[in-house]
């Protein structure tokens, strides 16, 4: 299942920039919907202290001295070393949380792989999945998380489904 680009029923984008989620901790994506048929880019300068973004794409910040960890990864089906990548995403969102750090994670449209990543580090931080995954559509979009293979991922925990995807290859 691949679900990068533009599905039926689906906005283009969220209505704002990114959405605090917990606090300190933010989903966001490159673009927003300012009105019906117009997006808008999304640059961050410094109003986070850590930006992870799921996608490399130059020019949408952010500023110079904010940390910035980029691992792109698909809206798609993840092998073993893309799943690590985001268990440790979800870490050092968990480390930057403790030491009272604001946050960004962020893709392209702040639906599904900042979902995942958001929804990895609420699960470590004692959410059962299911909770995780309602109080980021809840806070974000009704429409993050619309990629079910993540879902399931979260549901079956990242370790489990890393080694499945690892022994598979």
């Amino acid at each position: 299942m691949r679900t990068q680009g533009r599905q039926p029923g689906i906005p283009p984008a969220p209505e704002r920039p990114w959405s605090e989620i917990v606090p300190g901790l933010w989903m966001g994506g490159q673009e927003y919907l300012v009105r019906p048929g117009r997006l808008e880019r999304v640059v961050v300068r410094d109003e986070f202290d850590v930006v992870q973004s799921l996608l490399r794409v130059a020019g949408y910040g952010p500023d110079p001295g904010v940390e910035h960890h980029v691992w792109p990864i698909p809206d798609g089906p993840l092998d073993g070393t893309q799943l690590a990548g985001v268990m440790r995403l979800a870490r050092a969102v968990d480390e930057s949380l403790d030491a009272g750090r604001r946050v960004l994670v962020r893709c392209h449209h702040g639906y599904n792989r900042s979902g995942l990543v958001i929804g990895h580090a609420l699960t470590r931080r004692g959410h059962s999945a299911e909770e995780a995954i309602r109080l980021i559509r809840a806070r974000r979009s009704a429409w993050a998380l619309h990629n079910e293979l993540f879902v399931e991922y979260l549901r079956a925990g990242l370790s489990t489904a890393r080694l499945l995807e690892e022994l598979a290859e």
